[in-house]
């Protein structure tokens, strides 16, 4: 990797030995808009060789959002990228490197001659019939992959994905929610030199790609697997026929008082991807937070529908166990997969220096276990990503997209 000035860095391009795919990433830390996206767009051009931008992902921090609507325009303009997907940040992930309170300006550009890039701006609209979403492309069909950006504001990224799952079983969906704002009209999303305040917007990839997806939720479980029995929504009343809370006391009392301690920074419950599963490992659960506790009803509250006949188990997180999870989903991708040519990172905005002690954490990690690829992400306020086949809006999760050669 060569450092070209005090604020920019870019990673050369990988490309596959047919001379198929190329990318190349760069970053700014200045707080000069302008300058940062001169700095940026020359590094990743230069870096794909003269190959025009089959597509390029931009993230930017809240530092550059009063002139990102001409910011937006300079760079599709000046990259002549076929598509230009991107969002505003509360931080830019790039290489190695994670730029948390500062300005960051991030860039990732891919030359993919032979695969099939369709834009989508999607929208939920209110019917009388319920929720409906409009921009998708049409025909959509699989096997592909969706990038997706939302708006957490206005964009209902679980029931989006409920009526994906739905309609195209096959698209595997994989991105973030744009962060950084307090309030509905701060986000900002990035669609082909346009900028856009509300709805999602993404890309949907097929042909001749593999988008490999990482997605590691960073928790570990304790105690037994239990089956519900009574359940209403997102309220828990009974595990195994006991009340709900009388089964977490006793799992908790199987803790080292370490372990209890950690308790203090959240309890979550994984719920079985598959219920018909005789046994459970890595990935086989959807990891979900624990809201409340009604002592009164011994009922558990967790940010999920549930009903009886599923199957889950309490987990705890910490940095230890964030750190080692995400590090053998990359050995195994690593030992299963072929060599990465480029990656996009969606972190959640709960992890780096808010989690970790060590700086850049996720994407050293990546770096470390993968190889040095070009890589582009951002901290999300909820990241996309399939567990078990199937795909989620998570919290507290890195999910990568590793891009890949058929």
């Amino acid at each position: 990797m060569a450092r070209a000035n005090s604020l920019a860095w870019h990673l050369p391009m990988f490309i596959t030995s047919r001379m198929r795919f190329a990318f190349s990433s760069g970053l700014s830390t200045d707080k000069d808009t302008s300058r940062a996206a001169e700095a940026v767009v020359a590094e990743v051009l230069g870096g794909l060789g003269g190959r025009q931008p089959d597509l390029a992902v931009l993230f930017v921090t809240p530092h550059h959002a009063p002139r990102v609507e001409e910011t937006v325009a300079q760079v599709a303009s000046a990259t002549r990228a076929a598509h230009l997907l991107g969002c505003t940040a509360q931080g830019v992930i790039f290489n190695h490197r994670e730029v948390e309170h500062l300005p960051g300006f991030c860039l990732l550009g891919a030359s993919l001659p032979g695969v099939e890039i369709r834009p989508a701006h999607i929208r939920a609209e209110e019917t009388a019939e319920g929720l409906a979403f409009s921009g998708l492309p049409d025909p959509l069909a699989g096997p592909a992959t969706l990038l997706l950006l939302g708006e957490p504001f206005s964009f209902p990224a679980v029931d989006f994905i409920g009526r994906l799952e739905e309609d195209h079983p096959d698209v595997q969906v994989l991105g973030g929610m744009a962060s950084g704002a307090m309030s509905p009209g701060e986000n900002l999303l990035f669609f082909d030199g346009q900028t856009q305040g509300d709805g999602a917007v993404g890309l949907v990839l097929s042909g001749p790609i593999r988008v490999r997806p990482v997605v590691s939720q960073g928790c570990r479980p304790f105690g037994k697997h239990l089956v519900i029995t009574r359940a209403e929504n997102n309220l828990i009343y009974e595990l195994g026929g006991h009340p709900a809370l009388e089964r977490l006391n006793e799992q908790i009392a199987t803790l080292a008082p370490q372990e209890r301690a950690l308790l203090k920074q959240g309890l979550h419950l994984g719920r079985a991807i598959d219920p018909t599963r005789r046994s459970f490992s890595r990935g086989d659960f959807l990891i979900r937070n624990v809201v409340g506790i009604d002592p009164r009803k011994g009922a558990i509250a967790i940010t999920d529908l549930v009903k009886a006949g599923q199957t889950v188990q309490f987990h705890l997180r910490d940095a230890a166990s964030a750190s080692e999870d995400l590090k053998l989903l990359l050995k195994e991708a690593q030992e299963s997969g072929a060599k990465p040519r480029g990656a996009l990172l969606f972190s959640c905005n709960g992890r780096g220096s808010y989690l970790f002690s060590e700086p850049d954490h996720d994407a050293a990690a990546v770096q470390r276990e993968l190889g040095s690829i070009p890589l582009a992400g951002f901290f999300a306020a909820g990241e996309l990503g399939p567990v078990g086949g199937r795909n989620f809006l998570h919290g507290f999760t890195a999910s990568l997209a590793l891009f890949e050669a058929e």
